[in-house]
């Protein structure tokens, strides 16, 4: 049986890239009033949710609220939290 030709393969070369590198300048750490900010918005919802639950009933416009207060106290927790991921 006769043996069928090797074909022979280019080399690859990746094709140069277009794009001229852009140098990134690196992040310094975040302003420290950045993070009082971002725990006392953290402080301030725990302090809303503790304040709710232990005399929300005698302070007047927590007792209009009603359930509104849980909404406003996680609200504010979660402010603080979303602030960490720019934390650096």
């Amino acid at each position: 049986m006769p043996k069928s030709k090797v074909r022979k393969k280019a080399v690859y070369t990746p094709p140069a890239d277009r794009r001229t590198p852009v140098k990134v300048k690196p992040a310094g750490p975040s302003h420290p009033l950045y993070i009082a900010v971002m725990l006392g918005v953290m402080l301030i919802g725990l302090a809303w949710l503790v304040v709710n639950y232990i005399a929300g009933d005698k302070i007047g416009f927590m007792a209009d609220l009603n359930n509104w207060n849980f909404a406003i106290g996680f609200a504010l927790m979660i402010a603080g939290l979303l602030m960490t991921m720019r934390w650096r």
